[in-house]
């Protein structure tokens, strides 16, 4: 099993002193990679289920802010937990996410990517809402594209991008191309995974038999895809102060990553609960980290 954890800066302040300071602790305590979430806008009355989002929420951009851990850091993986995929220009995006991955030595390795769910932050950038799921799919073609081709250029034409020739420089360090996970808490998402993510994050608030069902969903899609579900990593919310027997059962499920969030707001606090974690797990050894459940 490995360990991550998010740096949520709607609740943990986007202070540069404090981001470095969790970071490095996160490293620090073992933990193989740190994921930090996406809204571009906000708006008052945006909700999400029955939850109303606070439009004063500070999320920082989640690549800006990983290009900053990156720089303070030397082997914590870096992830997002999502990125609203639909509401970035693929073409761009490329480009900023294999310019992270060399500058970091080779750690923009989790990226996940969702679909957003508020309406009006689609609008905000010109994004049809009904058709997010298929622009999405199609980014992550053009994604895989532009980070393969060479410099003969490579070209697209599909219903919302198309291009000519195009060559997209830096590739990923010492890859052809970067990891892309499916995030979400629908069967779409879960077929989508399977048939098109390396992985697939569903988020947190579903009922065991849906888990399980969306698992399935995704191992099948992949199957009949041509794809080998046994490739497919699968990643899980958890809670900083679960135990050794809740993590057994998930992976017991066919979970290889669970990602966990600091209670605590204040440094010292965080420090305290991360510190604990990772002696329960067994994270560090002599400082270097532990891949395994103890």
């Amino acid at each position: 099993m490995r360990f991550g954890i998010t740096y949520s800066t709607p609740y943990y302040g986007i202070d540069p002193d404090r981001i470095v300071t969790f970071a490095r602790l996160a490293e620090a305590c073992g933990f193989e990679s740190l994921y930090v979430p996406e809204h571009i806008v906000l708006y008052p009355g945006a909700t999400v289920g029955p939850y109303e989002i606070p439009p004063s929420l500070p999320y920082a951009d989640p690549l800006d802010c990983l290009t900053f851990v990156a720089a303070a850091t030397e082997r914590i993986l870096l992830g997002t937990g999502v990125l609203l995929l639909p509401y970035h220009h693929p073409v761009i995006l490329a480009k900023r996410l294999a310019t992270i991955d060399v500058l970091s030595r080779g750690r923009m390795r989790l990226l996940t990517a969702g679909l957003g769910a508020l309406p009006g932050e689609a609008r905000a950038v010109g994004v049809d809402f009904a058709g997010r799921g298929r622009r999405a799919d199609e980014a992550i073609d053009v994604l895989r594209l532009l980070w393969a081709g060479g410099e003969e250029g490579v070209s697209f034409a599909g219903e919302f991008f198309s291009f000519d020739d195009l060559c997209s420089f830096p590739k990923p360090h010492q890859a052809t191309r970067l990891p892309i996970h499916i995030g979400g808490s629908s069967r779409a998402a879960a077929r989508r995974a399977g048939r098109l993510g390396d992985g697939y994050f569903p988020g947190g608030a579903l009922h065991p038999d849906e888990r399980a069902v969306q698992w399935e969903l995704v191992r099948a899609s992949a199957a009949a895809a041509g794809r080998d579900p046994e490739a497919l990593e699968y990643t899980r919310f958890g809670s900083i102060d679960m135990d050794v027997e809740r993590v057994e059962e998930l992976a017991a499920q066919g979970v290889t990553r669970i990602v966990v969030n600091a209670t605590a707001t204040e440094p010292d606090l965080q420090r305290e609960e991360l510190s604990a974690f990772a002696r329960r797990f067994g994270l560090v050894d002599d400082g270097t980290r532990r891949p395994g459940v103890r």
